[in-house]
């Protein structure tokens, strides 16, 4: 799933706000065995929260690795 499938309600949202979304998904899903339709759509949103976290991440590695290197080359 790429980021161009990430709603902009998810987006927007910090790491924290995601993780503890899902969280209460994941109980959610550990509560629920009857509704397989509310299920996916909530293990699809489940997807896109933990897409979006590994791109905040991804962007983070990134800024980190370049003021990494800018220091290194001043040295």
């Amino acid at each position: 799933m790429k980021n161009k499938n990430i709603p902009a309600d998810i987006k927007s949202k910090s790491i924290k706000e995601a993780k503890n979304e899902i969280n209460t998904i994941l109980s959610q899903l550990e509560k629920n065995d009857t509704d397989l339709k509310a299920t996916t759509k909530e293990y699809e949103r489940l997807l896109q929260l933990n897409n979006h976290i590994d791109s905040l991440f991804k962007n983070r590695a990134k800024e980190i690795s370049a003021m990494t290197k800018k220091k290194i080359d001043i040295l």
